[in-house]
């Protein structure tokens, strides 16, 4: 894996990384029920993408 492969990989788990914080944040000034269950399931989706590429990266530098 070249060195501006391995910075793709940073930037895009640090742009996960942002979007699960700013998330978190919106979702303490909600209340509304629906809204808050669909922003949950964002939640769940950008840290199941963060952890997809996490676990990609272990694979590519440990081959």
């Amino acid at each position: 894996m070249t060195q501006k492969e391995l910075l793709y990989f940073e930037d895009a788990i640090g742009h996960e990384s942002n979007m699960i914080k700013i998330i978190e944040a919106g979702i303490e000034n909600l209340e509304d029920d629906n809204l808050k269950n669909f922003m949950n399931d964002e939640l769940s989706k950008h840290n199941d993408m963060k952890q997809s590429l996490m676990n990609l990266l272990e694979e590519k530098t440990n081959e």
